[in-house]
């Protein structure tokens, strides 16, 4: 018979923790016994943060090592994994995030441990690549304001005028800084639309329909600029004042990646001045932004709380890779999704 394997399902209140048990189920099938623990953070209610030396973490050093006891996998999506907890937790063999990258977990630790980490690229790839389409057309359209102002009794008529109106997409150029699994899909709805889409990525393949330029001819030829890049010392403020007032004058900025990449001082005079024709941004340097923020009364701004990657079929794509990873640790298989392989080499 085969031993009892113990998993603590560490949700939150999006990536609920039956997703995850139910997910987990389905993929091992009824020949091995799982026991399943459940934990659930307030997240995104209650905002994230770092916990000990980890990052974007939601839960308690405390709460953490008491419900790790005994348990051989944790699934999570933002629960802490700090040298302290993996510490603590001598049964863990293997964690696994739902994330793209698991800021959430001490890698160092782990390994030193023996614990694997498996994450799950992609999985919110498809919800932030169509949020990033609409937001392009929400702000070069001012669809978020003409709605603001006709909820308010203001007919705005001469948004129809040369001056006011916006752009298509058809025959633009659109520059993405990072082509990854995100900016792919964006790549390839915006060329449906029958834009001329290029990219800057130094570490990038050649992708159809795709032109990879430098990054300044990115800046100098774009109407629209997207960033999608990951946030490393390296690409911190990669769009800087400089590069900003390079864009091209009316040009469209959206970020929906990390709001480390973007200098935003700049950004209120670019719009004041019109240099920069709109703005979308899904995130920020600090999050939330303070009230007295500048950007908020800025004009042509369209901006949201972080919301890229939320739909329903994000936290069950997300759940389910990871059950594809606990199901192939249970039978012996071969990860596909390891963080830290030194671990199974070693």
């Amino acid at each position: 018979m085969n031993p009892l394997t113990t998993i603590l399902s560490a949700g939150d209140r999006f990536v609920r923790p039956e997703l995850f048990s139910d997910a987990i189920r389905a993929a091992v099938g009824e020949g091995v016994p799982l026991e399943f623990r459940t934990t659930t953070s307030q997240w995104p209610h209650e905002p994230f943060g770092p916990v000990e030396n980890v990052d974007e973490a939601s839960g308690t050093v405390e709460g953490m090592i008491e419900a790790l006891r005994g348990v051989e996998i944790a699934v999570t999506q933002l629960a802490p994994f700090s040298r302290s907890i993996i510490e603590a937790s001598p049964d863990l063999k293997l964690i696994g995030v739902s994330r793209g990258g698991p800021v959430n977990v001490d890698l160092e630790a782990a390994t030193r441990a023996g614990v694997v980490v498996v994450n799950a690229p992609g999985r919110n790839a498809q919800a932030a690549a169509e949020f990033t389409i609409g937001l392009i057309l929400a702000a070069s359209r001012r669809i978020p304001a003409a709605h603001g102002e006709l909820a308010r009794g203001t007919w705005r008529g001469d948004y129809y005028s040369w001056e006011e109106a916006g752009g298509e997409l058809d025959g633009e150029t659109v520059g993405l800084i990072g082509l990854g699994a995100i900016s792919t899909i964006v790549a390839r709805i915006l060329r449906a639309f029958g834009a001329t889409v290029i990219a800057y990525d130094p570490y990038a393949a050649p992708t159809e329909g795709v032109e990879l330029v430098e990054l300044d001819d990115l800046i100098a030829r774009s109407g629209i600029v997207s960033l999608h890049a990951r946030l490393t010392d390296e690409t911190r403020h990669i769009l800087d004042e400089t590069r900003l007032r390079a864009m091209r004058p009316g040009a469209v900025l959206i970020n929906t990646a990390r709001g480390g990449l973007l200098d935003y001082a700049p950004l209120p005079e670019l719009l004041e001045s019109g240099h920069l024709r709109a703005l979308g941004l899904d995130v920020y340097d600090i999050e939330p932004p303070p009230a007295d923020w500048p950007l908020l009364s800025a004009p042509n701004v369209v901006l949201s709380p972080h919301l890229a990657g939320a739909t329903r079929q994000t936290a069950e794509r997300a759940a389910s890779i990871i059950a594809g990873e606990v199901a192939t640790y249970l039978t012996g298989g071969e990860l596909r999704y390891v963080c830290n392989p030194e671990v199974l080499r070693g």
